[in-house]
């Protein structure tokens, strides 16, 4: 087979890979379960999948359709090829906005489709909580809907036509057709009409439509999604008169490309929504209360009504970036529903809010009613999304597990059905979490269940098979968006019944009489239980590791990742993770690969040292360690300490690479620098010295090199130490001198000890030594565990709330809060944490000051500037730049826009190897070259970052400021 595949990569005018690292990175999706496929295939074209179908024939293996990789129930797992059309089928190709249609490939990006249609005040209405990455060739595939579906219902309603490429290679196009079309279609011997003759003979069956009217679900239930969706056609003409014009569209909806290839897609869009949108965030004692008040709101046609349980709440007390969205939350609900209201004007939606929280009152339920309007919703809707993720931050091996979490009752009957649902539960000491869609009577329930061990598996199997029979009680739907696949398709039988079924596998293999296009999934699944990521009562050693896992290890922690792809957004949806996957659009250059490929080896190695893998080292390569996944993944899932850990132990089996000593280093050159700084200068700026100097480190030949001041700060400061000092009793503030701001970006450390001694604060350098963040960033953690510890010791005794600690370089004062935790020796851990939390960034502390009246504007210019700012990744990560906004616009007449940028791509070291560095320039180019640029002479652009800012000046030719020189600059 490897020399067939070697053959088929020569044909293809694509990307075909058949090494163990890319089917590992391809052998999971968003589910629990894992298989290991043939190859990946990338393709270039159309005619790629013709070839890719060709070979799939002749060689008896199979094709499985990937997007965006999120699917939930395993259904782009299997052990053919995996055919990733994310990369290069991702045109929108037509607009007609006169007749409200357009015609996009299937790697076209929900969110990105909807950000090209608002022009034309357009919209494509079905959303997945995942819309920023999620592909419309998967929503199809899934026959996707989401939060406001009360108003858009599923993808199946919007879709058009689509061409496909059937299992022969043919392709066609499937669209409406009058019943004079639909017979002709019938005539010939083609595949095609093959197709279309099953279908009416199984439909125009009497007894088929009895048996397909009697078994399925409920009809009054809009997400119904069990098996294909013969139930939808069979109203079609001319099975039902007057039903609407027969379309294998519906059917091809929700198929999880069972049936065809799909290269285009035509979908139909609707106006925009209304301009005004409400959030009635209503919170609970109970679930039950919060489904019983569901109905309440029903009433009154919201766009949404979304629930959110107390677990769910209790995950966001953890997660950086969604604690900042709790903002509205009162007390510890039970529940909360929100309830989104869309109106022309907000008044329309206060007195709707007024009506429902009057009638909700009235029969006892929900103690407080929130309405939120504006950016507001934003945060709430973020926060809502982030359920799924946020469920893998559970420690230890129990997780909530998709089992179950995607049946669907009439909403009349969802507390009912819920109420029987954790009876169940209660039988077997389990506990579930319930979020998301009340108002389409789908709650998204996961029950914590631990899959690695064998009890576990069969409580897996065994909650599954009860669930099932409750749904079938209630004439309900085990699949309601999230597809079956290989999670719900052994199911099948038992919710449309034995006969029904029958029909199904007959409509597959009449499509694909082979079974080349994803099989085992819909019909003849295996069994759901089988093929998972963990293998029951499988043993791992116990890890020694240098970083500290708070409650878990560090094969834990990989784990947290559940591949839900939240890394996997582009620069278009704003937002740091993943800046390498942003720039090459590489699956392998996900954050969620890295920790895939990470959980493999740990799991599966046979070496002692089970980090010793090249196929990680390989992987980890791109990760830049800006820490955007800290507090953007939704699981918490820290891949920059998960890299740096990786690489001490990669290193001590292989070995400490030159260039990593170098920079890891840093300050140990850098202080021999300091002594002849202008012939220091003189040789890294020669273009003849310099060019040899780069090329014996590894650096990038096109990479200006950052230069030596003509003094450290160190120095400066010992000789004006005087002049530091402010007025009798001035306060004292302690200023952490970092090893860039002392040796390279020396002017700024002076103005900033200026700046504070005229605002009024004593500035005092206290004895410390490096932070220890070019050692982090080359994994060299054990050197980097001495250096925090000596700081820990030097400066805990000094920081306090009186006197904090400050520093000008983010990267290097924000390790207290980070990494220095995490590295502390267990007698010096509550010193860390007592020492991080009076550790501010210089915009922090500025910011605080600000606000107690300590500094006030009249202290700056009333002058008129306009700043344009670059947010520095771990001050996003751990921080935030609405400090740096807060300070900068003190003077009066100073305006401050953010960038919108991501990582600037330099990521420390990153941007200077010789390797990387045309993966940095392109990540600049994203988003922060092109604004920059296009800024006039007279805007200041500034950044905190030292590498920040020498990552404009070499892409741009800009000089970019520190917010303490901008400050200090405004000084009157």
């Amino acid at each position: 087979m490897n020399n067939f595949l070697q053959q088929l990569a020569k044909d293809l005018e694509g990307e075909l890979y058949f090494d163990k690292t890319m089917r590992v990175l391809y052998a999971t999706d968003a589910s629990a379960y894992r298989e290991m496929p043939l190859a990946v295939a990338i393709p270039r074209n159309v005619d790629d999948i013709k070839k890719l179908i060709i070979f799939a024939h002749k060689h008896k293996t199979s094709l499985i359709p990937r997007t965006a990789g999120t699917s939930l129930a395993g259904q782009v797992v299997g052990n053919g090829i995996i055919v990733d059309v994310s990369k290069n089928f991702n045109q929108i190709l037509e607009l007609n906005a006169a007749e409200k249609w357009v015609r996009v490939q299937p790697g076209v990006i929900r969110d990105e489709l909807n950000m090209f249609l608002k022009p034309h005040g357009l919209y494509f209405g079905p959303e997945t909580s995942t819309a920023n990455r999620a592909m419309i060739g998967g929503m199809v595939g899934n026959n996707s809907c989401g939060s406001n579906s009360v108003v858009y219902r599923s993808t199946r309603e919007h879709l058009l036509e689509v061409k496909a490429i059937l299992s022969d290679g043919s392709e066609t196009v499937f669209s409406a057709l009058s019943i004079d079309d639909f017979h002709k279609k019938c005539e010939g011997e083609t595949l095609e009409a093959g197709i279309y003759k099953t279908v009416r003979s199984l439909l125009s069956d009497y007894n088929n439509q009895v048996e397909i009217r009697k078994e399925f679900p409920k009809a009054s239930i809009e997400r119904r999604n069990t098996g294909y969706a013969v139930d939808v056609m069979l109203e079609m003409a001319p099975f039902t008169a007057g039903g609407p014009e027969f379309n294998f569209c519906s059917l091809i909806a929700g198929s999880e490309g069972t049936l065809a290839f799909l290269t285009e897609i035509k979908l139909n869009v609707v106006p925009l929504p209304p301009k005004e949108s409400g959030l009635l965030c209503v919170h609970f004692n109970s679930i039950d209360e919060s489904l019983r008040a569901n109905l309440v709101a029903l009433k009154y046609g919201p766009s949404a009504s979304e629930l959110i349980d107390h677990y769910i709440l209790e995950c966001t007390k953890d997660n950086i970036e969604q604690r900042k969205n709790r903002f509205f939350v009162q007390g510890d609900p039970g529940a909360i529903l929100v309830v989104e209201f869309s109106k022309n004007t907000r008044e329309e939606i206060v007195e709707i809010a007024k009506k429902v929280e009057a009638d909700m009152r009235a029969a006892g339920l929900g103690y407080h009613f929130p309405l939120l309007f504006g950016d507001d919703t934003k945060k709430i809707w973020t926060l809502r999304k982030a359920g799924l993720g946020l469920l893998g931050n559970l420690p230890g091996d129990e997780k909530a597990v998709p089992v179950i979490e995607d049946t669907a009752v009439d909403v009349n009957d969802l507390p009912a059905y819920i109420r029987d649902f954790n009876e169940i539960l209660k039988k077997y000491d389990l506990y579930s979490v319930h979020y998301a869609h009340a108002g389409s009577g789908e709650i998204h329930l996961r029950p914590i269940i631990n899959l690695k061990t064998e009890e576990g598996n069969k409580l897996f199997r065994t909650i599954a098979e009860e669930i099932a029979t409750l749904v079938k009680k209630y004439s309900g739907s085990l699949s309601g968006e999230h597809g079956d696949g290989r999670l719900r398709g052994e199911f099948i039988p038992q919710m449309v019944g034995e006969k029904n079924y029958q029909l199904l596998k007959q409509i597959k293999y009449t499509w694909d009489p082979q079974n080349i296009f994803n099989p085992n999934k819909i019909v003849d699944t295996p069994s759901m239980n089988s093929f998972l990521r963990y293998t029951p009562g499988q043993k791992t050693p116990p890890f020694k590791t240098v970083f500290r896992y708070h409650n878990q290890d560090v094969l834990q922690h990989a784990e947290q990742c559940n591949g839900s792809g939240d890394c996997r957004k582009t620069h278009l949806s704003g937002g740091t993770m993943c800046p390498s996957f942003m720039a090459t659009r590489n699956e392998k250059d996900t954050t969620r690969a890295r920790a895939n490929i990470l959980r493999e080896m740990l799991t599966r190695s046979d070496k002692a040292n089970r980090f010793d893998h090249e196929e990680i080292y390989e992987v980890m390569d791109l990760c830049l360690s800006c820490k955007g996944c800290k507090s953007e993944c939704p699981s918490n899932v820290d891949v920059a300490k998960l890299k740096a850990e990786f690489l001490q132990h990669y290193y001590d089996a292989n070995g400490v690479p030159f260039r990593a000593k170098l920079i890891a280093g840093f300050s140990a050159s850098a202080k021999l620098g300091a002594i002849a700084p202008g012939l220091y200068n003189f040789a890294v700026t020669n273009p003849v010295i310099g060019k040899l100097i780069k090329k014996f480190s590894g650096f990038a030949v096109n990479r200006s090199m950052p230069t030596m001041y003509k003094t450290t700060l160190q120095s400066w400061y010992n000789k004006h130490t005087r002049s530091t000092k402010g007025n009798k009793g001035a306060r004292r503030v302690y200023l952490f001198n970092d090893e860039f701001t002392n040796y390279n970006d020396t002017e700024i450390g002076i103005k900033a000890i200026q700046l504070l001694g005229k605002l009024g604060y004593e500035v005092v350098i206290p004895k410390h030594i490096e932070s220890g963040r070019t050692w982090l960033s080359k994994g060299l953690l054990r050197k980097a565990k001495e250096i925090v510890n000596k700081n820990i010791a030097l400066l805990h005794p000094l920081i306090n709330e009186e006197t904090p600690l400050i520093g000008i370089e983010p990267s290097a004062i924000l390790t207290f809060r980070d990494e220095y935790i995490d590295l502390a020796t267990d007698e010096q851990l509550e010193a860390a944490r007592q020492l991080s939390k009076h550790v501010f960034t210089f915009e922090e502390f500025i910011a605080r000051e600000i606000e107690k009246g300590a500094i006030r504007k009249e202290q700056f210019t009333t002058e008129k500037k306009v700043i344009q700012l670059h947010g520095h990744c771990q001050q996003k990560a751990l921080s935030s730049t609405t400090h740096s906004v807060k300070i900068m616009t003190l003077p009066v007449n100073y305006s401050v826009q953010t960038i919108p940028s991501g990582c600037c791509g330099m990521a420390g070291s990153f941007g200077f190897e010789k390797e990387h560095y045309d993966l940095s320039m392109k990540i600049g180019e994203l988003v922060l070259f092109p604004t920059v640029r296009k800024q006039p002479e007279d805007v200041i652009i500034a950044a905190a970052g030292t590498s920040c800012r020498h990552q404009v000046k070499d892409g741009t030719g800009k000089h970019a400021l520190h917010p303490v020189e901008i400050l200090y600059n405004a000084l009157v």
